[in-house]
């Protein structure tokens, strides 16, 4: 029905409206697309409550389509494609959602490189976001990811292989020198730049809830180099419960990843000024709460640690180097 009146507008555009017939036509055809272009725009939004992935992700792509068909001509046509772009995704672009799932929920052999390990860290696939996604929200880095653990490791024996304790007994830090040369990965809010500022929703994984995130572009602020890495680590027995959860919430068969022996992942690495671990986002706090069903760790929410945590991120915001970020 869609494409049949884009056609009949097509017919009547083709016609120089000569006659009070042609401009009659020309003006009904234009308010059924008008109506057609309001009716996309509700759709779009109507599809984002439907909880099931594949077919959000089938019915978004069928109305995109049609919102780019229709675009060059009423306005409500493109906010319906600029409202789909915005909201529908990375899953809209994959070929299969199984596909995607696979890849953003399975740790493969080609993810999990062997020269990423050491005999007490590897390289999870979380951190590996760092270095591969440019829209990664806060530190990113560029630099040899073998190199990388193997530096971790020997900075954890230089220290007598002491780890930082972290918020859970499976969390643990090893905080160095930054050898990488990488920048900080938030800013102070100031009167300067508070106008710099961009907020969206967003999410870190296609199967984890999107929600409220603001930021600086990296192209609009100045980033200084940081001083200190602080390295943040999981157990292995921890990752491997994560995964299952995951898998096991989208209904695919729940086994064990194929991780390596090393006792500790390597999860995310924070650039900072500080020698000593700053809180982690108010959010993530929050999804950790959730569980492990929503994307994560399953510590309930401290709320002393929560005060902390939102007296810090009120006056801070992460750095993204792309258009928007991949969740906090």
């Amino acid at each position: 029905a869609h494409l049949s009146c884009w056609s009949s507008w097509q017919r009547c555009c083709s016609s120089r409206g000569e006659n009070r017939a042609s401009r009659t036509a020309i003006l009904t055809e234009r308010s059924r697309f008008r109506r057609l272009g309001m009716l996309l725009l509700s759709r779009a939004q109507s599809i984002l409550s439907q909880p099931n992935l594949a077919v959000r992700s089938r019915q978004l792509t069928v109305v995109h389509r049609i919102a780019c068909i229709t675009n060059r001509v009423p306005r409500q046509s493109a906010a319906a494609a600029s409202f789909v772009r915005r909201s529908s995704l990375p899953l809209a672009r994959t070929a299969s959602i199984k596909a995607h799932r696979s890849r953003s929920l399975a740790v493969s052999s080609n993810k999990m490189d062997p020269a990423w390990t050491s005999e007490t860290f590897f390289l999870d696939e979380f951190a590996q976001r760092q270095w591969d996604d440019p829209n990664y929200s806060g530190t990113r880095i560029s630099f040899d990811k073998a190199e990388f653990v193997a530096r971790v490791q020997k900075a954890y024996e230089d220290g007598g292989k002491q780890l930082v304790p972290g918020y859970a007994p499976f969390c643990k830090h090893v905080i160095v020198p930054n050898f990488v040369g990488a920048k900080v990965g938030c800013l102070e809010i100031t009167d300067e730049n508070k106008d710099l500022l961009r907020c969206g929703y967003s999410r870190r994984r296609a199967d984890e809830l999107a929600v409220l995130t603001r930021w600086f572009p990296e192209s609009l602020v100045e980033v200084p180099e940081a001083k200190m890495l602080d390295v943040i680590l999981y157990s292995r027995e921890q990752l491997i419960q994560e995964y299952r959860a995951r898998l096991e919430r989208q209904g695919d068969k729940v086994e064990d990843p194929d991780l390596p022996p090393s006792p500790w992942g390597i999860i995310s690495i924070k650039a900072q000024d500080e020698a000593f671990e700053t809180p982690m986002q108010p959010i993530t706090m929050m999804r950790n709460a959730l569980g492990k069903e929503e994307g994560g760790s399953g510590v309930p929410l401290e709320r002393e640690k929560y005060e902390e945590s939102t007296a810090y991120w009120q006056n801070h915001a992460p750095i993204v180097a792309g258009d928007m970020p991949s969740g906090d």
